[in-house]
């Protein structure tokens, strides 16, 4: 891609006389040669890297000397040279050719292992559709539509048909398993209906197309013919049976003494069962039933329960009795209930002022 990419570049600078002059030297100069090289590689790539940094010499070998005689750089290098590649259609240390030959391998119906390397069997792993040791022939559920001697084209068979001669349901050679030839036709066999099927014991058959499948027993039944608690053969254990059917017990409802003896346990039938657990307003602790009560909750002190704008109005009322009293001690006592009252107002003020009042006055103020 790098030889491609500089394959019409030069040296630059501007002059097209001069570049044109000095064309056929950039070509074959280091210059190239070492633009090319640094974009072989992502700069992520360690073993890339690697790989051309042993092969550096024989790089710089091919450009000096070699390209002219040999202008295949791929055969010259990892073929001839390094010994890593095989050239296509071919395989092996040896380089030896694929199945069905080097110039189409497979028949072009599929690939050969080990394809241009040197490692691999060189037998064709085949398409899906064809088969044979060299892809030449359809496979198994294909048939043939069309053949020269380069091409084979394969069609897909109607499902059931392991051969056949063409698409339709009335042109089968052989049946795939499950399935039974009548008439060049592919009929269903019915596995349930014959020994053929294996399931469990406590399964069913459920015949398929071309197969079956086994399926559980309801829980009501031990062993059954179908699906559902109507189609058990015995009942299982808890279960009791009812004409066709096979109903729960209610062991609950049913027992004669009580099945569930611990102080405040309650009976609770279940499917094929039933379980103890504790009356309504009853937990389990310690596997015994008490009752569900929340636990004793600390003795409130006096000022628990006092909001942020109370503290607010008892804080201002403190200060409002303080002012009273350094009146009330101003006056030498001449003035006690004049000063009570001025605190008392100064109390109520103060309150006025605090954060609730102000949202009381401006919903006063907005009518509402």
């Amino acid at each position: 891609q790098g030889l491609e990419r500089t394959e019409h570049e030069g040296f630059g600078g501007g002059n097209t006389a001069w570049e044109e002059e000095k064309l056929s030297k950039y070509q074959h100069s280091e210059t190239r040669l070492l633009e090319v090289l640094e974009s072989v590689c992502a700069p992520s790539d360690f073993t890339c890297h690697q790989l051309l940094e042993r092969s550096e010499e024989h790089v710089e070998q091919w450009w000096f000397h070699e390209q002219q005689q040999h202008p295949d750089f791929f055969q010259w290098l990892c073929v001839d040279r390094l010994m890593l590649c095989c050239p296509p259609g071919t395989y092996g240390p040896d380089c030896r050719s694929c199945a069905g030959g080097p110039q189409q391998p497979c028949s072009g119906n599929g690939r050969c292992d080990g394809d241009g390397t040197r490692r691999g069997t060189g037998l064709c792993v085949c398409s899906p559709g064809y088969g044979g040791p060299f892809c030449a022939e359809c496979g198994d559920g294909y048939y043939e539509v069309s053949r020269n001697k380069s091409h084979l084209m394969c069609a897909e068979c109607y499902q059931a048909c392991g051969r056949c001669t063409g698409p339709e349901d009335s042109s089968c050679l052989r049946c795939k398993r499950g399935w039974v030839l009548h008439e060049h036709r592919c009929i269903d066999i019915d596995e349930c209906g014959t020994e053929m099927a294996h399931c469990r014991a406590n399964q069913y058959c459920v015949n398929t197309e071309g197969s079956y499948e086994c399926r559980d027993c309801s829980t009501a039944c031990i062993g059954c013919m179908g699906a559902g608690p109507a189609r058990c053969k015995k009942c299982n254990k808890g279960y009791w049976r009812d004409g066709a059917k096979c109903l729960d017990v209610d062991e609950c409802a049913n027992a004669e003494e009580p099945v569930c003896t611990g102080v405040q346990e309650v009976c609770e039938n279940t499917e094929g069962s039933y379980r103890c657990v504790c009356a309504q307003g009853h937990v389990r602790r310690d596997g015994q039933c008490i009752e569900d009560k929340p636990p004793d909750a600390p003795e409130k002190g006096f000022f628990d329960d006092v909001t942020d704008d109370e503290v607010v109005v008892l804080q201002q009322m403190f200060f409002g009795v303080m002012i009273c009293a350094l009146a009330t001690l101003a006056a030498k006592g001449d003035m006690v209930f004049t000063a009570i009252f001025i605190g008392a107002v100064a109390a109520m003020a103060g309150y006025w002022l605090s954060d609730r009042s102000d949202r009381v006055l401006d919903g006063f103020m907005k009518g509402r």
